[in-house]
């Protein structure tokens, strides 16, 4: 998770890592953040999520394609 997938190798990425009997979420859905956690670095306050989802613990995200999703705490 050190380095981030460039943009032409996300094209030819699985739509999902996920591998569980009822599939989890994709990224592109309302509630991707509900997919398995694949690999956990609190370390570095970030999870790798089976759909592909880079979750950081300030509630940003990091989508596989490469977009970002702002922080999104309650307020």
């Amino acid at each position: 998770m050190s380095t981030l997938t460039p943009p032409a190798l996300a094209d030819q990425m699985p739509r999902s890592l996920c591998r569980h009997s009822v599939l989890c979420p994709t990224a592109d859905s309302t509630d991707r953040e509900a997919a398995a956690v694949l690999v956990a670095r609190p370390e570095q306050g970030s999870s790798l999520l089976c759909n592909g989802l880079i979750v950081f613990d300030d509630t940003g995200d990091l989508l596989p394609d490469g977009r970002i999703v702002a922080p999104h705490r309650p307020v």
